[in-house]
């Protein structure tokens, strides 16, 4: 197995897969300075960036002012995370709005608030569907992005098996590595499982030691990084890899620097 995994990680290596960072990672500079937090993640080398619901306030300008941005800094946003709101009917429109200056391809959903039951989870996913249906003229695509509660067993199935088997296969699964790792559910499965599914991954670590959890760096935790890679190549249809930290014994700004130099290490 480790063997089919190294193979199929050396024929990728070639390959070209941006790494971007998931602003919420330095969420309190981000709110402080946003022009100059984003200048100083495309310092550091990341290709692209994601930012989550505070953008949703946004107005057409400031997108357009942050787009600019970004094309002079020669960084892409590749995704955004949204709040289930931003699907709604009276909302929907101006997401796709601000998504399509940002030249974002992908509005994630983040957090579906509270469900009850798998028949609420069905909900889930008619909204995820519905969404995706909108959104598809404009050529952005919709997704979901797990948590560990997604990935624990309610009724007899897990919360993501009912998105999966529900949602349109153009409605990606953004994993999120850490928090299946936490739920003791195997990341590499689940891509198999699931194949073309994955344009998005989440590389978030995860340790079993409880005074680290998610403080791990990337690449310190319990994740088995190597065979993500190798299965979100070959199988997953993976189209960037995006860091994402929940905090560090480092600063924020820190903490991305040493992720990024860990992912490009451990990829290759």
């Amino acid at each position: 197995m480790q063997a089919t995994a190294s193979a199929a990680l050396l024929s990728a290596k070639g390959k070209k897969i941006p790494i971007g960072l998931e602003l919420y990672s330095v969420r309190q500079e981000l709110q402080k300075d946003d022009v100059g937090t984003v200048k100083a993640v495309a310092r550091m080398g990341y290709d692209a960036v994601e930012f989550f619901s505070p953008y949703t306030g946004w107005t057409v300008e400031k997108a357009k002012e942050m787009r600019k941005l970004l094309d002079d800094l020669g960084v892409k946003c590749l995704s955004t995370h949204n709040g289930a709101p931003a699907f709604a009917p009276d909302k929907i429109d101006h997401t796709i709005a601000l998504n399509t200056i940002l030249g974002s391809k992908l509005v994630v959903m983040a957090s579906a608030g509270r469900v009850q039951g798998l028949d609420g989870w069905k909900g889930v996913a008619e909204k995820l569907n519905a969404g995706a249906e909108k959104m598809k003229p404009a050529g952005i695509r919709a997704g979901f992005h797990n948590h560990k509660s997604e990935f624990v067993a309610l009724e007899g199935k897990m919360p993501m098996e009912v998105l999966a088997a529900e949602t349109g296969k153009n409605v990606v699964l953004q994993l999120d590595v850490g928090t299946c790792v936490e739920a003791g559910v195997d990341p590499v499965e689940w891509i198999k499982k699931h194949p073309g599914r994955f344009a998005s991954i989440h590389c978030k670590d995860w340790s079993k030691d409880p005074a680290i959890g998610f403080k791990a760096l990337f690449g310190e935790g319990d994740a088995p990084w190597k065979k993500i890679f190798a299965a979100a190549e070959k199988a997953g249809g993976v189209e960037c890899y995006m860091v994402e930290q929940e905090g560090s014994r480092y600063t924020p700004m820190e903490t991305a620097e040493k992720c990024l130099a860990n992912i490009r290490k451990l990829r290759g």
